[in-house]
């Protein structure tokens, strides 16, 4: 038995799908590099993924560099089966007191070398332990593509919104934490 749609319900259908895709595709933070979850505890260790959801224009990515903000006192790269590793230090000026005894540097950022084709995404994780101050954390990307390469790394101004930049910096929103309840007990 054959199954008679009304015509109007179907256009109606396809009217809202077509909004619903109109709205999505506009949104500005679609297409950008951004933390699959954006907020943590200030000073707490936090295993941070950024989400690249596509290459430069038809062009598969081939390399994600994400730099390390000031006051992240250690980040340690995971690993990615096809991609190679590479990561920058720079010495501390004063050495700073780690769990496993002083630390005279820090990272500063991390590459990822591989491929991603266009019409795929991927997330490149970081564990990170945060600094204590609360408030934005940004994290400047670079994302590099077989033919052509899309900086992330504008910081907005007071008072400016983040997803009114055109390539705006992956953004961690550090909260302090709730007080332990159980504390002086």
């Amino acid at each position: 038995m054959r199954k008679i749609i009304p015509v109007t319900l179907l256009a109606g259908g396809v009217l809202a799908a077509s909004i619903l895709l109109a709205i999505l595709t506009a949104s500005p933070a679609a297409a950008h590099i951004v933390l699959a979850t954006p907020q943590a505890d200030s000073g707490a260790y936090y295993a941070g993924f950024f989400r690249v959801s596509h290459g430069c224009e038809g062009s598969p990515t081939v390399s994600i560099r994400i730099s390390i903000p000031e006051g992240v006192e250690s980040a340690k790269p995971q690993p990615k089966p096809g991609w190679t590793l590479t990561v920058e230090r720079e010495d501390l000026a004063r050495p700073i007191q780690g769990e496993g005894g002083p630390v005279t540097s820090r990272v500063t950022a991390i590459t990822w070398t591989g491929e991603l084709a266009d019409d795929q995404f991927d997330q490149f994780g970081i564990m990170m332990k945060l600094p204590a101050a609360a408030g934005p954390l940004y994290f400047p990307a670079q994302q590099t593509c077989r033919d052509g390469a899309r900086d992330w790394v504008q910081i907005p101004a007071d008072g400016q919104a983040w997803g009114a930049l055109e390539s705006p910096a992956p953004v961690l929103t550090l909260s302090a934490p709730a007080p332990d309840p159980h504390a002086g007990h």
